[in-house]
């Protein structure tokens, strides 16, 4: 899960990452009484989205006095913000954050992530901040530094300082960056993080560290048991079919194509998706339903599929395990119940109870597409898609 860059500074700066002064706006007005509460001189204003590459689409502006801010503000509330990480329809622009506009002598690139490989916590850091860390690791490679943290120590003072020392900091800096690298690694192992990123990190005129912008995401998974982090949630800036599938326990990623997909188990998922496309089709989705499904489950995965107006036809595949194809059987049945199902619908059982869910779909008298292995499922999804889209 994202979250928008001011709720970042605001949990980084509780764990002593030190953040600008600044303040949440919805409103023109607001923003320009924002800028008015740090003193109505200089400030930067910037839109909050789910999303990088602000600057460059033109969702930041310095504002010499409270008025500019207001006119900049009264364009950006309600408009759609793209950038080059969203897609066309971009973001729309709900909050904007004021903040006090800070004397930068240099700016440095700061992430933690976790490393799969290595199975623990990186740094990633650079003294080229202000870029894209993609964007860093193709064009200047050799200006990243990483370090790997040893969970069973976390994160040593001298790890914390040697970093500083790779970056290039003297004298206060030193030490300013070593609470801001300790801080962020608590933020990180205490929230349950997946990734937290200041970018940029910048070094102040009067050698003060500050984290001009802010970024972290969190696992899912462990959103129960943590409630004041699944309470920062902005469905708007999520797609809306994902929302709605999450709302409803479904694990489901929206794709640009029309077979809309409903599979047990994300390895079953994939390979579908695969054949989908060695048939000569593209998915809709991704949307793994899980284990145990009951016929309530499958409605709500049809309900999601059919959220998205480019699905003109559903592929059911099934692998019985802890599920049963009778179970599942019964779950589309009830979905043509109801749910208002026009396209056709592809659906492919196997495993546990398979022949008494293979009896009830064969035998509900309704137009299901039935296929015994996962290459007849994907040919069949392709061939029953409507000519016009098949001829693109």
């Amino acid at each position: 899960m994202d979250i928008h860059e001011h709720q970042a500074k605001d949990i980084l700066a509780t764990f002593g990452v030190p953040v600008p002064k600044g303040g949440v706006a919805f409103s023109p007005e607001q923003a320009a009484f924002r800028c008015r509460e740090l003193g109505g001189g200089r400030c930067v204003v910037k839109a909050q989205v789910h999303s990088g590459g602000r600057g460059e689409a033109g969702g930041v502006k310095l504002c010499e006095d409270d008025a500019e801010v207001r006119a900049f503000a009264t364009d950006l509330l309600g408009q759609s913000l793209v950038t080059k990480q969203t897609d066309a329809n971009g973001k729309r622009i709900d909050r904007l954050w004021v903040e006090e506009a800070s004397q930068i002598a240099r700016e440095l690139y700061l992430g933690f992530v976790l490393d799969r490989r290595s199975e623990r916590i990186m740094i990633v850091a650079s003294g080229n901040g202000g870029m894209e860390i993609e964007d860093l690791a193709e064009e200047d490679p050799d200006s990243l530094v990483r370090m790997e943290i040893d969970p069973a120590v976390g994160l040593a003072q001298y790890q914390a300082r040697k970093l500083a020392f790779n970056l290039g900091l003297e004298g206060p800096q030193i030490g300013q960056m070593v609470t801001v690298l300790k801080a962020c690694y608590r933020a990180y192992r205490d929230l349950d993080a997946m990734m937290v990123e200041i970018n940029p990190l910048v070094v102040c005129k009067d050698d003060s560290l500050v984290a001009l912008d802010a970024k972290m995401s969190f696992d899912t998974n462990a959103l129960f048991r943590r409630t004041e982090v699944a309470a920062l949630r902005d469905p708007g800036q999520e797609d809306p079919r994902e929302s709605f599938a999450a709302d409803h326990g479904l694990a489901y990623v929206g794709l640009d194509g029309d077979i809309g997909c409903i599979i047990n188990g994300a390895g079953l998922a994939m390979a579908s998706m695969d054949m989908i496309q060695l048939a000569g089709g593209e998915p809709a989705n991704f949307l793994d339903i899980g284990g145990g499904a009951s016929a309530k489950r499958v409605c709500q995965a049809f309900r999601t599929v059919l959220s998205d107006s480019n699905v003109s036809v559903i592929l059911v595949n099934i692998f019985a395990g802890i599920n049963r194809c009778d179970w599942i059987a019964n779950g589309v049945l009830q979905a043509y119940k109801d749910v208002d199902i026009e396209i056709p619908v592809v659906v492919r059982l196997a495993g546990t109870n398979v022949e008494a869910g293979r009896k009830l779909i064969k035998e509900s008298g309704l137009p299901i597409i039935s296929a015994d292995t996962l290459a007849e499922a994907a040919e069949a999804a392709v061939a029953a898609r409507p000519q016009s889209i098949a001829a693109e």
